[in-house]
């Protein structure tokens, strides 16, 4: 069966045109991709350019860690094509202790400044924890960070259920905060797969199903998961309406481990082209 996975605006009934759909991964410096994506002996220093062979669109998380300094994101603006794209993973700092928001995401702005002025800065990715449950507290956190970014896309992924309440969506809406969907365990307490849209821009994480290792895998073993084609395409419907409500989406898969997440982004694309009219 086809799917007509144009877009269309659903606010005003307007058609738009072909859907721009960017498909790629969480990261892409991974030791453990040589062989199974990279050649064995690439440069570490070659990694990004290869990987636009195949991407046009990227998630930085190293960011999540520590925020590099601005030679670093200009090496990057350099290196890759014109309508290459970044999307930058805001620090922990923001998500996660919360303490000192103001003064990491001035410093964080200040580094990715080479990728604004290349137009290939896209937006931010602000990923809360578990235990970041849906308050008015935690609401006055996110308007605050969005406007620490200012005009930049901001899109915001839970983990805890409580972000299922109804008012969400109008939330998000009224302070122009894209949502990102999820495919993750079904797990209790967790969010099931949605195709939401708040600010005109889809976005889905696929971060795998490894239910053994969700909760106390050590490293990147919650995210050891390979999917197999039927559950990329259980998806097809979601992307369907993302498409219909959006101008612009992005599907990146954050199952990185041995080059699971290179794998399923490929088959995703093969998925998708078989099924666009």
């Amino acid at each position: 069966m086809i799917l007509n996975l144009i877009g269309c605006d659903m606010t005003d009934s307007t058609p738009l045109n072909k859907p721009d759909i960017k498909i790629g991964t969480s990261g892409y410096s991974y030791e453990d991709w040589r062989g199974a994506f990279y050649p064995p002996d690439l440069p570490a220093n070659k990694m990004l350019e290869y990987y636009t062979r195949y991407f046009q669109a990227v998630e930085l998380n190293a960011t999540y860690y520590t925020i590099p300094k601005i030679n670093t994101f200009q090496r990057l603006a350099e290196k890759t094509p014109a309508q290459f794209e970044f999307i930058v993973k805001v620090h922990q700092e923001t998500t996660h202790r919360r303490k000192e928001n103001d003064k990491v995401i001035r410093q964080l702005l200040e580094a990715v400044k080479p990728l604004i002025d290349h137009n290939k800065l896209h937006g931010f990715l602000a990923q809360f924890p578990y235990s970041f449950k849906n308050n008015e507290e935690n609401r006055r956190y996110l308007v605050q960070t969005k406007n620490l970014l200012g005009d930049h896309p901001m899109f915001v992924e839970f983990r805890n259920y409580t972000w299922l309440s109804s008012p969400l969506h109008d939330f998000l809406k009224e302070n122009n905060m894209g949502y990102v969907n999820v495919d993750e365990p079904r797990l209790k307490g967790l969010l099931p797969k949605q195709d939401l849209v708040t600010n005109k821009i889809g976005y889905i994480r696929m971060h795998g199903r490894n239910e053994k290792d969700w909760w106390d895998g050590q490293g990147s073993a919650r995210y050891d998961y390979e999917y197999n084609e039927p559950e990329l395409k259980e998806w097809l419907i979601h992307i369907s309406n993302i498409l219909k409500k959006t101008f612009k989406s992005y599907i990146f898969f954050n199952n990185h481990p041995t080059g699971k997440a290179v794998k399923n982004a490929e088959q995703m694309m093969e998925i998708l082209k078989s099924q666009l009219p």
